[in-house]
């Protein structure tokens, strides 16, 4: 028996007396749903557009707690060791998947949680800020390349997908940034706001009213090719970093161990959420796009990523550091 399967019927054994006689009523309480960020930033944003919509469907509310710190780790540790009782679930964001690589963690992502659902995905997006001289991607390569002090970018966190994937445009691209990261994407923007920092890497909901107001200047986005979601900005494989692509994603993930007649009547209950045309608007309107996918293919999602962006940091020595 794989070590995983193990791990996930001992818990379901631990907790049959209470869990088992709870489901059938489930939910007869108010719900959690643990947001590893600060309130502001992206996956706040993304939760708060549907989590009211998701209290209707299951007729309990869904209380939205805000645990940032750590890359998201701190949120992450809390909901891992919840009941695997059906009231506690978390909305990962990126990190989640570099984090298995570059941190050491007390749980691992796929023994710890049940994929739900893979909510939606957007661009990264490398802005300037409103006074930053740079009006190109490559103008501000080669003045990183000329300066004798590195320029700074703001992101989310040690670990995001924004640092990471920087680290590795630098690599590939022989010019030199200097890593600013916050506790979150709402600290971020806002220090880009003010020019504490002259670059910012971000997912586009934090930054897209302040694209949209020309207080945030894109210059590439992380899609291969252009995005709806910012009109005429270039990806930076259509400047000079072929084959370079790293979209960011939220995904919805439940306690290993929970019974599956929850995890399927959850699964059911973000189907109906994210098909609600006043959702998926309002998510698409912060510049995202809804996924809406059921459990097994946000598995397949999940392990990919943590493959994916594990290899890029072993072999390009990315560090918490870097």
């Amino acid at each position: 028996m794989l070590r995983r399967d193990f791990l996930a019927l001992t818990a379901v054994g631990l907790a049959t007396p209470s869990v088992l006689r709870a489901q059938g009523a489930w939910p007869d309480r108010p719900l959690r749903l643990i947001v590893p960020w600060p309130a502001g930033g992206g996956t706040d944003i993304i939760a708060r557009l549907f989590v009211p919509k998701l209290s209707e469907v299951l007729g309990k509310p869904v209380v939205i707690e805000n645990r940032g710190g750590a890359s998201g780790s701190i949120g992450a540790i809390e909901a891992a060791r919840a009941a695997p009782d059906g009231y506690t679930w978390m909305l990962a964001f990126d990190p989640e998947a570099s984090n298995q690589t570059i941190m050491r963690l007390p749980y691992r992502l796929m023994e710890a949680f049940a994929p739900i659902s893979l909510v939606a995905t957007a661009p990264l997006t490398l802005v300037a800020g409103q006074n930053a001289p740079w009006r190109t991607l490559p103008e501000l390569v080669e003045s990183a390349k000329r300066s004798p002090h590195p320029i700074g970018y703001a992101t989310a966190g040690i670990g995001t997908l924004a640092h990471i994937s920087t680290t590795l445009l630098q690599q590939t691209g022989g010019f030199k940034l200097m890593h600013v990261p916050y506790r979150g994407g709402g600290p971020a923007t806002q220090a880009a706001l003010a020019g504490e920092v002259p670059l910012f890497v971000t997912p586009i909901p934090p930054a897209n009213q302040h694209i949209r107001a020309g207080m945030l200047r894109p210059l590439a986005v992380t899609t291969e090719n252009e995005s709806r979601h910012v009109p005429g900005v270039k990806s930076f494989a259509q400047q000079g970093f072929a084959g370079f692509e790293a979209p960011t994603w939220w995904a919805l993930l439940g306690r290993a161990g929970t019974p599956e007649p929850i995890l399927r009547r959850m699964s059911e209950a973000m189907t109906a959420t994210l098909a609600a045309p006043e959702v998926r608007g309002r998510i698409e309107e912060q510049g995202a796009d809804v996924v809406a996918s059921g459990p097994e293919q946000c598995r397949r999602f999940l392990n990919a990523e943590v493959e994916k962006w594990g290899r890029v940091i072993l072999d390009n020595n990315i560090t918490l550091g870097s």
